[in-house]
């Protein structure tokens, strides 16, 4: 009997210092036991069995691994580290293969995780190479059912469900831990290659040696169940640091998407495609696993979130991308009048680009002005090393900043830029709107209560449960939910109370009582200091820091076009009421049962504006003020209530980004300066 792969297989067992079984490197411990035997097929003989300790960084075992494998810290003590065990292990299956005269084997393991995901991980973590024999082995498990099809799936299978199946009575008490998983496995493989099976290992697993770039078309089909999305990355990762994290898994080919924020840096996000769902799997189990000194969080994501982030329609994209094994960087900060030349010159001969002027993209509006982006492609690691030492030289009279890129975000960077309208439209006129009775607390009363640590997924509801019967004290449309910059829940809110002992009856009942799995913390304040909170303020043991629409230095924010019907800019209209307001609640029958009290604002006709649309740091809450859409009719009646118009007639809104904190009217008029001045000011 031979296989098609080689001769001879190496049955291979392993365990670390913490999980066993299913659960096997799923804790990032350590390897700490390697034990193996050489199986001659075409004569059904066997080496010499080898059992090799194996000196881990860290000698603390879990109460699991001490029970099973009855090994101690003192005696791994003595061992070797990994690096020599694996030299041991190369030269000592050599020596047995001689002995049948054979120069070719392919391991074999119980399942997948020893290779995939105890010994990738950590050889790379650790900075060695891994001996070629490491990147293809055949999966015992697999083989077993495609041998006998009638026995338990395969995820189900264990060294001793099989041996139960073939009826070997070997009994695990009688050996040492390993010395029974190798023995047993070989007798499985020899009943696999008797007459009645005639089983032939022909299809060996195989782990890739790199990660492969690529395009990714929006037309491609991508499959959910082979995407995760890792979170917490460091900025400064690239996409063969995110496959070096998931080292021994099979990404797909262009398969590691960097995801990009509104500004077009990098959020810590990534979203990354396998090859197949087991490999997504076990990705899945390295979740809160280290990338340095950071832990990373994985999750299941969709094809569509994929494709929206690494999808491209541009066939320029296609071509520049279409050069495979490249290395990419980006240049930012390019002067707009730089050309091809300037920036081959700036790179110069010590890092020659792929291509020559074919390797360089530059990035610009669908107008074809420059955006002051680039991306380079370089042959190989080396080039692209000597063209980061010039991160930050100057070009002209700008430094350039460089980075790593992918493949990936040259398609979202294109696909941003492309879609930028050449001229911008005013937004949907948007009114807030806030019921005339109900205003925001002032004054210096502490009456409000102050909650802090809330679970991210809490809403209203969350919050009057977890008020209890307090909330029949709470003011109508009191409760205040505080956003951060980018519009999510910040773990913060404020209530407002009927009166100043209620609001401390609460913080003395509440506080570091539990919401869901955390304890929230409940402190009495003012109207005041929720005033500057909810309008971009801090609120800490320092005291309060005034929002910026406070700060002396800041023009005040006094618009005359917006006096009364206000056009919020379409970044302000982040969330409808509709979507955001919880259902309503429906009262429990009870003697006892407070009446029914709107806890948000309610929608009414009265125009509010709100300075946090303009310093949206953190945003106030949308339970607070609500935008909604406003028809062409309403709008119009509002501005005629009042006699002021929307906007001055003739002239036109302009909005300006990257403004100086300290910037003020003056220095804005000066800006303008050659304007007509009576066009800037209503």
């Amino acid at each position: 009997m031979t296989a098609s792969h080689s001769d001879s297989l190496v049955v291979l067992f392993g365990a670390t210092a913490g999980a066993y079984g299913a659960k096997l490197g799923s804790d990032e411990r350590e390897l700490i036991l390697l034990v193996w035997q050489v199986v001659d097929l075409p004569s059904k003989k066997v080496g010499t069995l080898h059992k090799s300790l194996v000196k881990a960084d860290n000698l603390e075992l879990s109460d699991q691994c001490r029970e099973v494998s009855g090994l101690t810290a003192e005696g791994l003590g003595k061992a070797e580290p990994l690096d020599r065990v694996l030299q041991q292990f190369i030269q000592l299956v050599s020596s047995d293969l001689k002995v049948f005269g054979r120069n070719s084997y392919t391991l074999c393991s119980d399942g997948q995780l020893l290779i995939r995901q105890v010994l990738h991980p950590e050889t790379s973590k650790k900075n060695f190479l891994l001996s070629d024999c490491f990147y293809s082995f055949y999966d015992l498990r697999k083989e077993f059912h495609t041998c006998y099809p009638s026995s338990a799936a395969v995820k189900d299978q264990t060294i001793k469900t099989m041996a139960e199946y073939l009826g070997l009575g070997t009994d695990e008490a009688e050996e040492d831990f390993g010395v029974w998983q190798v023995k047993t496995m070989v007798a499985i493989i020899f009943s696999m290659l008797s007459e009645n099976c005639d089983h032939i290992f022909t299809d060996p697993e195989t782990v890739k040696y790199k990660y492969e770039t690529g395009p990714c078309s929006k037309s491609e089909t991508v499959d959910s169940e082979t995407v995760i999305r890792a979170r917490g990355l460091p900025w400064q990762s690239s996409d063969q640091d995110i496959a070096r994290f998931f080292k021994g898994l099979n990404i797909a080919k262009g398969g590691v998407a960097l995801c990009l924020n509104a500004q077009g840096r990098r959020n810590g996000e990534a979203l990354v495609r396998f090859v197949n769902s087991e490999q997504r799997d076990l990705a899945l189990e390295r979740h809160k696993h280290h990338m340095g000194s950071r832990y990373i969080e994985v999750y299941k994501a969709t094809g569509e979130e994929f494709l929206k982030i690494a999808g491209g329609t541009s066939n320029e994209v296609a071509q520049f991308l279409s050069k495979e094994n490249q290395v990419i960087i980006r240049m930012r900060g390019l002067p707009f009048t730089a050309t091809q030349e300037d920036v081959l010159g700036f790179l110069g001969p010590e890092c020659p680009v792929t291509g020559g002027k074919e390797g360089l993209l530059f990035v610009k509006y669908p107008d074809g002005r420059p955006t002051g982006d680039a991306f380079v492609l370089f042959s190989c690691e080396e080039y692209a090393q000597n063209a980061l030492k010039k991160h930050k030289e100057i070009l002209g009279k700008r430094y350039i900043e460089l980075f790593r890129s992918t493949a990936a975000e040259v398609q979202q960077v294109l696909n941003r830029y492309m879609s930028t309208p050449l001229i911008p439209t005013l937004p949907t006129p948007i009114i807030p709107v806030i019921p005339p009775p109900y205003t925001i607390a002032t004054g210096s009363i502490r009456d409000c209560v102050r909650l802090r640590g809330l679970p991210y997924t809490a809403g209203i509801d969350d919050i009057l449960d977890f008020m209890g019967d307090a909330t029949a004290d709470i003011k109508p449309h009191g409760v205040h939910m505080v956003l951060n910059q980018q519009g999510r829940p910040s773990g913060d809110a404020f209530i407002q109370m009927k009166s100043a002992d209620k609001a401390f009856m609460v913080a003395q009942k509440c506080h570091k009582k539990m919401m869901k799995d955390r304890y929230v913390e409940v402190f009495q304040c003012s109207g005041e200091e929720m005033n500057f909170v909810l309008m971009g303020g801090t609120l800490n043991r320092s005291g309060l820091s005034p929002p910026p629409c406070k700060l002396p230095c800041l023009s005040p924010p006094a618009y005359a076009a917006f006096q009364t019907a206000a056009v919020i800019p379409a970044e302000a209209a982040l969330y409808q009421p509709q979507a955001l307001l919880p259902t309503a609640r429906t009262p429990q029958a009870s003697a006892a049962a407070p009446p029914a009290v709107t806890y948000y604002p309610a929608q009414a006709a009265q125009l509010y504006m709100n300075y946090t649309a303009y310093y949206p740091s953190p945003p106030v809450s949308p339970t607070t003020v609500g935008y909604l859409a406003a028809p062409p009719g309403a709008v119009a009646a509002a501005a005629t209530a009042t006699h002021t118009p929307l906007l001055p007639q003739p002239g036109a809104l302009v909005r300006m980004q990257g403004l100086p904190y300290n910037t003020g009217m003056k220095e804005i008029l000066s800006f303008f300066q050659g304007y007509h001045r009576d066009s800037l000011i209503s």
